[in-house]
């Protein structure tokens, strides 16, 4: 069964920091470009970052340049997200994608307040 499970989303203050992981089973990340988007209450989905198969190519949102990071590691068959300085229109639900093949997660809720 292919799935793509997300952790690590949490509570976090302003300038805190998450990682998230995107773990795959049933399908090998290795062949694809992974997305991360998310999905803030009553605004539609945007994509956050992408990396290439390689992880040689890499891709950010304008709201989140130079604070996220994205990273793969296809040993473990898993994608990462790092975000540092996390603001309160950080707060959404974060999905990871492997959007050629039509691939989401459940998502993860991150939410960043004090």
């Amino acid at each position: 069964q292919v799935q793509l499970l997300e952790s690590g989303g949490g509570l976090v203050q302003p300038g805190g920091s998450l990682r998230l992981s995107c773990a795959a089973s049933g399908f090998t990340l290795d062949y694809y470009t992974i997305g991360w988007f998310r999905q803030a209450p009553g605004k539609e989905r945007e994509g956050v970052s992408c990396i290439s198969v390689s992880g040689g190519s890499t891709n950010y949102a304008d709201s989140v340049k130079g604070r996220f990071t994205i990273s793969r590691d296809n040993a473990k068959n898993t994608v990462y997200l790092q975000m540092n300085s996390l603001k309160p229109e950080d707060t959404a639900v974060y999905y990871c994608a492997a959007p050629s093949r039509g691939y989401w997660g459940q998502g993860t809720q991150v939410t960043v307040s004090s």
